[in-house]
C-alpha cells in the first residue's frame, strides 16, 4: 500500500465521522471525496483540506498528528515504501 485516504462526514446529528484507507493508487472518486491524502512512497501531503478549507500541507505535520491515531498503519506503509522509522516525523509532546 502506498496511500492513506482520510475522510471527513458529517453525521446527522452534527458530530464529525472520520473515515480511514489505505490504497495502492488514488482513484478519481478518491480525489472527490477524500479530505486528506498522503503519499507514503513520496513523502507527500497530496491533498488536505478540513471543512471546505484547506489545511496544512507540511508532511511532517501531518503525519505527525495522524501518527497519533493510526501508529501501527503508519508504521507498515512507512515500512512497505522503503522508509525506516527514523524517517518518520517525531510525534509532538
Amino acid at each position: 500500500m502506498r496511500y492513506l485516504l482520510l475522510t471527513y462526514y458529517t453525521k446527522p446529528d452534527g458530530k464529525i465521522d472520520e473515515v480511514m484507507a489505505v490504497a495502492k493508487r488514488v482513484k478519481r472518486t478518491d480525489w472527490q471525496t477524500a479530505n486528506v491524502i498522503l503519499d507514503f512512497r513520496d513523502q507527500q501531503v497530496l491533498k488536505a483540506s478540513v471543512a471546505g478549507q484547506a489545511a496544512v500541507k507540511d508532511w511532517d505535520t501531518v503525519v505527525a498528528y495522524y501518527y497519533k491515531y493510526y501508529t501501527a498503519i503508519i508504521e507498515r506503509l512507512f515500512e512497505e515504501n522503503g522508509h525506516k522509522m527514523a524517517d518518520a516525523p517525531a510525534t509532538p509532546t
